[in-house]
Order: C-alpha cells, then sequence, then structure tokens
C-alpha cells in the first residue's frame, strides 16, 4: 500500500511533474561545475570587494522571498550559506521569462538543489549577495524540511531538537542543524591528527579482521554470528589487540588501526554496541614511555580542533590538556577515596568491603572486577583534569606485564578525564607461560559465570612462543574523546548513525474492509485514511461523510469521480 502523501508532498511531484514536461530534468546527470564555496567567497569579498569575479556555486535553497520582478534566496552549501539576489530581467534577458516566473517562483522548493552563476555585489542593506545569472535546477526535494526559523533577537523557533528524530534521520538534522556538522568535522581533525603524529613517529596503520573465531583482547560479550560455507561460529571482535600484537611478533616495530569494536552490552549515554578505538603498538617501549607520548599526542590534538588552546569546557568544567598530566596509582586512589587498603586483601574481604561502600556485587565477579567496581563508583569521579591512573592488580589485567618492582601489580594505565576513562595503556606482556596461566585464571572466572572473561586463543600464545619483543600499547576511544572536545554528554551526539531500535514504518490505511462494503477502489485509500475502520466511520451520519469526502476531493484538487450521496448513504447498510 502506497503511503499518503501530505499536501505538500503532492505540490512538490506535481511542480517535479510540470518541470519534466517543460524540458528540464529534475534530477540531470550531467556534473555541475563548482567553482566556489560560499564561506570563501564571503572572506575574499569581504577582504577585497574586486577581487571576487563570476563565481558558480550550487547547494539546497534554504530561504526564499519573492517580491515580483526580484526575490532573495538563500543558498546552502558544505561550507555556510550565501544570499542570492534574483531579478527576472538578468536571469531571463530576453523575451522569455519562463526561468524566473514559472521555474524559480512557482516550481521551486525549500530543500532544492540548485546550481547558480553569477557575481558578487553587496546589497543596500550591506548584505554581500550573488547576482544570478544563470540558474539550473539539480534536484528536486519531495518532502519538506523542518522549518527553524530565527528571529531578529536571535532565538530559534520551530527547530528540529527531538533526539529520536534527529539521530534516526541525521541527513535532516545535519541540513537544519549547521552546528551539528561542527562536531563531525573537529571528529574527523581529531582522527587525522593522530594519524599524522603516528606516521610522523613512522609507525605502520594496518588492518586485522572484524570477523574473528575467538573474540580476544578485552573482557567483554561479543557479538555471535555463523559462517555458512566453514559452518563455524564467528565473533565480531571486541578488540584488534591480540591481531596487533601478532605483527610486532612479526617484526614491526610499530603498528595502529583506527578500528571499529563491537560489544553486546548495555547502551547509555556513552555506550554504543559499535564503536571506534584507536590501538596502537611500540616495540622496545614501557608503559612510561607511552604516558609521556600520550599527553604530548593529546596536547597536539586539543590545539588542533580547538584553535590554538588546551583548555576546552567539558560540561561546566574547564579542562587543561597541557603536558604533563598528573599521575596516581589505582590502589592509592582507591585508599584516598574511600579509605581502604586493597593490596593484601583476597577476594572475600574485597567483596566485603564493596558492599559496606554500598554497591551491588555478586559472587561471579572475580578480585579484578571487584576492584574496578570500586575504583568505578567510588574514585573515577574525582579525576577531572587529565589523569593517568596507574599501577593496576594483576587480576584485572590478563595481558598487562607484571610492575617490574611488585609483582601483584601491572605495569598499566587508565587516563582519566572528567571522570571517564578515555585511554588505556600496558607495558605488555610478552612471557608466553605467565600469559598462559592469566588466559587459565580467566578460564576459571569464566566457568564461575563470568560471561565477559576472555577466551583463550591458542594462537596468540604460539606466536609469544616465537618472542615478542618488549612492547608498549595504548588504546583510544574515538567516540568519548570526540564527546569531551566537543562538549557533547551523549555518545550518540558523536556517531553519524548511532544504534537504534528499527524504526516501524506505516504501510498506510487499510482498505479491503471499505471495499467490502461497497467503497469504490479509488476512493478506498482516502476514506480508510480519514476514518481508520468501517466502525469509526458508520459512527458518523452519512451525510456528514459525503460532505468531509466531497471537500477532500475539492481541495485537493482529487481525479477520481464523484460520490453521490446514495452511494455513501449506502456503505451504512
Amino acid at each position: 500500500m502506497a503511503r499518503i502523501l501530505s499536501e505538500q508532498e503532492r505540490f512538490r511531484r506535481e511542480a517535479m511533474s510540470k518541470l519534466r514536461t517543460m524540458g528540464i530534468e529534475p534530477y540531470p546527470a550531467a556534473e555541475y561545475p563548482v567553482t566556489h564555496k560560499s564561506k570563501q567567497i564571503l572572506a575574499d569579498f569581504e577582504a577585497d570587494e574586486n577581487s571576487v569575479g563570476e563565481v558558480c556555486v550550487a547547494g539546497r535553497l534554504m530561504t526564499k522571498r519573492v517580491m515580483g520582478k526580484a526575490s532573495f534566496a538563500v543558498l546552502q552549501d558544505s561550507d555556510g550559506r550565501v544570499q542570492i539576489y534574483v531579478n527576472r530581467d538578468e536571469l531571463c534577458p530576453g523575451e522569455d521569462k519562463t526561468m524566473y516566473n514559472d521555474v524559480f517562483k512557482k516550481l521551486l522548493d525549500i530543500g532544492d538543489f540548485v546550481g547558480i552563476k553569477g557575481t558578487m555585489f553587496r546589497t543596500q542593506t550591506g548584505e554581500p549577495s550573488i547576482l544570478v545569472k544563470e540558474l539550473t535546477v539539480l534536484s528536486k526535494s519531495l518532502r519538506p524540511l523542518p522549518v527553524v526559523k530565527t528571529d531578529s533577537d536571535g532565538n530559534t523557533h520551530d527547530a528540529f531538537t527531538d533526539p529520536e528524530l534527529r539521530y534516526r534521520q541525521r541527513y535532516v538534522d545535519l541540513v537544519v542543524n549547521p552546528s551539528v556538522r561542527d562536531i563531525f568535522v573537529k571528529r574527523t581533525k581529531i582522527i587525522n591528527t593522530m594519524r599524522r603524529i603516528f606516521d610522523r613517529a613512522g609507525y605502520f596503520e594496518v588492518e586485522t579482521p572484524i570477523l574473528q573465531p575467538i573474540p580476544g583482547g578485552a573482557a567483554a560479550r561479543p557479538f555471535v554470528t555463523h559462517h555458512n560455507a566453514l559452518d563455524i561460529p564467528l565473533y565480531l571482535r571486541i578488540a584488534n589487540e591480540l591481531y596487533l600484537k601478532r605483527l610486532i611478533v612479526g617484526g614491526f616495530d610499530g603498528v595502529y588501526e583506527f578500528a571499529k569494536d563491537f560489544r553486546n552490552e548495555g547502551m547509555d549515554r556513552t555506550h554504543n554496541p559499535e564503536f571506534t578505538v584507536m590501538e596502537i603498538y611500540v616495540a622496545y617501549k614501557d608503559y612510561n614511555w607511552m604516558m609521556n607520548f600520550v599527553e604530548t599526542m593529546l596536547q597536539e590534538v586539543v590545539e588542533e580542533v580547538n584553535s590554538g588552546e588546551t583548555e576546552v569546557m567539558v560540561g561546566d568544567q574547564k579542562i587543561n590538556f597541557k603536558a604533563p598530566f598528573a599521575r596516581v596509582p589505582i590502589l592509592k586512589a582507591i585508599e584516598d577515596h574511600t579509605g581502604h587498603q586493597l593490596i593484601d586483601k583476597n577476594e572475600d574481604e574485597i567483596r566485603t568491603i564493596a558492599r559496606s561502600l554500598g554497591l551491588e556485587v555478586d559472587d561471579t565477579m572475580g578480585k579484578g572486577k571487584l576492584i574496578d567496581e570500586i575504583f568505578g563508583e567510588c574514585c573515577e569521579k574525582h579525576y577531572i583534569q587529565p589523569t593517568f591512573i596507574t599501577d593496576y592488580p594483576v587480576e584485572m589485567s590478563p595481558l598487562c606485564k607484571k610492575h617490574r618492582e611488585d609483582p601483584r601489580l601491572t605495569e598499566r594505565f587508565e587516563l582519566m578525564v572528567n571522570g571517564k576513562e578515555v585511554a588505556n595503556a600496558y607495558s605488555e606482556l610478552n612471557d608466553p607461560v605467565d600469559q598462559r596461566e592469566r588466559f587459565e585464571d580467566q578460564l576459571k572466572l569464566s566457568k564461575k559465570g563470568d560471561d565477559e572473561a576472555m577466551f583463550i586463543d591458542q594462537d596468540f600464545l604460539r606466536a609469544l612462543e616465537y618472542g615478542m619483543p618488549p612492547t608498549s600499547g595504548l588504546g583510544i576511544g574515538i567516540d568519548r574523546l570526540t564527546m569531551m572536545l566537543t562538549n557533547q554528554s551523549s555518545i550518540q551526539e558523536v556517531l553519524f548513525f548511532p544504534q537504534m531500535r528499527p524504526e516501524t514504518f506505516d504501510a498506510g490505511p487499510k482498505t479491503d474492509e471499505f471495499i467490502e462494503i461497497g467503497v469504490p477502489e479509488e476512493w478506498a485509500e482516502h476514506v480508510a485514511t480519514l476514518f481508520g475502520t468501517v466502525a469509526d466511520m458508520r459512527e458518523k451520519k452519512p451525510g456528514a461523510v459525503h460532505q468531509q469526502l466531497s471537500g477532500l476531493r475539492k481541495k485537493n484538487k482529487l481525479d477520481i469521480s464523484t460520490l453521490t450521496q446514495e452511494q455513501v448513504a449506502g456503505w451504512f447498510e
């Protein structure tokens, strides 16, 4: 069943048909020779009004003010907006004024893509504008955009702000809310700046498998799928760590990857099941070197996206990314903020402490998870300025090297900013015997019911047995970093298309029961749209129904037969 069109949608389709009747293709295939973008035109014109000659621009019509023989409109391209001035005699210098009188005035709508050629000038009110000499229809918009209005005081009315609509229809959000585009421009700058730093250091960008036979490299619940040809289960990767380490075994001194990872866990304002992470591994380095590398890298990234400044606002907090960052051991952080010393406590003692702190824990949680829960709930929120939380207990870090001075700890850090983890790094475990024991400990946790415990990856253990040099590895969540550097509180704001429940589309009104009672097929869709069901229609009087349908036909100029009162009355028998 076809979707019932709104009045505006019908008018736009009629305009599309009229354009074709006039010999104007509303969706031309040919290249349009754009020579300028709005932002550069305006900048050049303000600098020197004589420096801008003929321009050729393309974009969407966002506003349109028709005033007889002359009109103003606003054109929006990928860089911004520019006003255009359409004068009938300038656009149509000959006798034929169709392009202005019919095409521009009557058949073009807000949201249509057009191309224009013309020259820059300044209006009497001082507004830089393009005097249009030539206009080309590039794409007809069949759905009306939300009309966002700004009054003379700068107040916005009818804004497109509903989060669910914005995330589902990001294409509309980007058109009518220009600030949204800025978030994603900054996101790309963050990635490009990091890539430039890594390339400058001589590290090698690689790609590793997304479909994996064993979901390794992190403690998380994976998505499971099935490979039909091999008849085996496969997992969407939860991390790319183990494959990148294999490449260090293979002889690369430094490898990195911007990867899509997937975790079949909860969704909230800071978690999406599909997310972007950057992981880098550098041979012959340790976590102390990596801390220095990270703080100088992040300072450069922040300066790049923040016009040279190292301070950014995150919520109501001013965060300064200028290196160096503070360093605090995790057990000291827990002692400072809870009063409990955990270093020599066993699992049951730590579980008792966690419960005394009001935390919800259970018997499936091992020592590492319990400590992580205490730190996450009681300590994270206190670290607003960039701080390296270091030296995690060995139970929390199955892939990390034991601390050189205290074997109960590991050489690991997490970077906390505004109470959130931004980065995680290790002096990587390269002792294959120790690694096997750690994997076996994870297997015991899995048998206890921990569905986030790591799998044993026998091939990775085999790779380590060939020898991996001392290595430091780092992972940074690109989505969370982007949230901070664009001052967004929800991860959905920094993802073009965040995961959502599938949208249900209305298949249109059900017409069968109306046809069964004698409604003509050409009328059935309109009657069903108005009344929903036969029972609802019969709650009205036949005369009122006839009057309503006759009005509908007249108002919308429907090309269908006229109904008689007798016909309508027959539907009520």
